[in-house]
C-alpha cells in the first residue's frame, strides 16, 4: 500500500501541511508551496475508536522532559529551535525547525531536550490513538534520563 493510500497516513500528512501553512491574511507568494515533511505506513490500529490529539511542546532554553513513552504512536514536528531526540535502543539525533520524526507506540523516550541553551523550542507532536489512555507514562528506570 502507497503512503496515501492509507487513510490515517494522508491524515497525518494533511495535518502536517496546514500546521506548516502561513496564518490567514499574512503574505505570501501568489503560487501555493507545499512539502511532504514526512511520510509513514502506520501500525494496524482499531478504526473504529482513533482519536488525534495535537500536543505543543514549549522548552524554555536548556529545558528537557523527564524519561518517558507514548502508548499510542507520535509524528514530532519542530516548529521553532532544535530538539535532542532519543528513543532506547535508537541513536541520539538533533532535529531542528521544519523537520520531523515518527515515533513507534510504548518506545522509551529517554531524551528530548532543548538542544539549546539560549534559544527556547516549540515541538508539535501529533498522537493517534485507538484506545483510551494518557498520552505520555513516566518512565523511572531509565539510566540517560532526560539530562544532557
Amino acid at each position: 500500500m502507497k503512503p496515501y493510500q492509507n487513510p490515517i497516513t494522508l491524515a497525518l500528512t494533511v495535518a502536517l501541511m496546514m500546521l506548516m501553512r502561513p496564518p490567514i491574511g499574512s503574505a505570501q507568494n501568489s503560487a501555493e508551496q507545499a512539502r511532504v515533511v514526512l511520510a509513514q505506513q502506520m501500525p494496524h490500529l482499531d478504526g473504529s475508536h482513533l482519536n488525534v490529539s495535537v500536543v505543543e511542546v514549549f522548552y524554555a532554553p536548556g529545558g528537557f522532559s523527564q524519561p518517558h513513552s507514548h502508548p499510542c504512536p507520535v509524528i514530532g514536528y519542530v516548529a521553532k529551535g532544535a530538539i535532542r531526540y532519543q528513543v532506547k535502543g535508537g541513536k541520539e539525533t538533533v532535529y531542528q525547525a521544519g523537520e520531523s520524526f515518527y515515533e513507534a507506540a510504548n518506545g522509551v523516550h529517554q531524551v528530548s531536550a532543548n538542544a539549546s541553551d539560549k534559544e527556547p523550542a516549540t515541538l508539535v507532536a501529533f498522537f493517534l490513538c485507538d484506545h483510551q489512555t494518557p498520552l505520555s507514562v513516566a518512565v523511572h528506570d531509565s539510566p540517560t534520563g532526560g539530562t544532557k
